[in-house]
């Protein structure tokens, strides 16, 4: 369970032995203005752990030398600091949310390299494609290869025969070939 510090416990006289002071004190103080307990039913004053804190702070002040107007200025400046300080945080917050706010309206979408759908900021770009490093040999075909190919030993022309004397017979061949079917 957390100790809440502004709950309204003790009372003026238990509030003054936790300040070392006199209640007689307290209640000058609270006329003042320099602190105002909460009240209880029957306008009993009840103090806080937060009020007994102000209490010893402003006996601290009254015995540097501080008179109770200077003190009671002192409290008035810090608690609007206080507050001031408060606000800046909630404007920061609100700034925040407004920053992300509007980065978000200001996306865009793009299609992805997989096909699929990027969001971009404004006035950005995606970052290129990877470019592969391989590298690709290219070796033509040499012409005396394909000829060879043609006329390689073992295939159509026979052992010692040159690939010219091989495509002649080739093509003679297939010419009585066609000669023959016509007849």
């Amino acid at each position: 369970m957390a100790i809440d510090f502004t709950q309204p416990v003790f009372v003026i006289s238990v509030a003054a032995e936790l300040a070392d002071m006199h209640p007689q004190t307290l209640r000058q103080y609270d006329r003042m203005g320099l602190v105002t307990p909460s009240r209880a039913s029957g306008r009993a004053r009840r103090y806080s752990q937060l009020d007994v804190q102000k209490l010893r702070q402003i006996q601290e002040l009254s015995q540097e030398g501080v008179s109770l107007e200077g003190i009671k200025r002192i409290i008035q400046l810090e608690n609007q600091v206080q507050a001031l300080q408060t606000r800046v945080t909630e404007l920061s917050e609100e700034l925040e949310r407004e920053r992300r706010a509007r980065q978000e309206r200001d996306m865009i979408f793009t299609a992805g390299s997989a096909g699929d759908v990027v969001r971009m900021a404004r006035g950005t770009r995606r970052s290129p494609r990877k470019v592969s490093q391989a590298l690709m040999l290219y070796r033509p075909a040499k012409p005396e290869a394909a000829a060879g190919r043609e006329a390689a030993p073992g295939r159509d022309a026979a052992p010692g025969r040159d690939a010219a004397s091989a495509r002649r017979d080739a093509t003679s061949s297939s010419t009585t070939k066609r000669r023959g079917t016509q007849r």
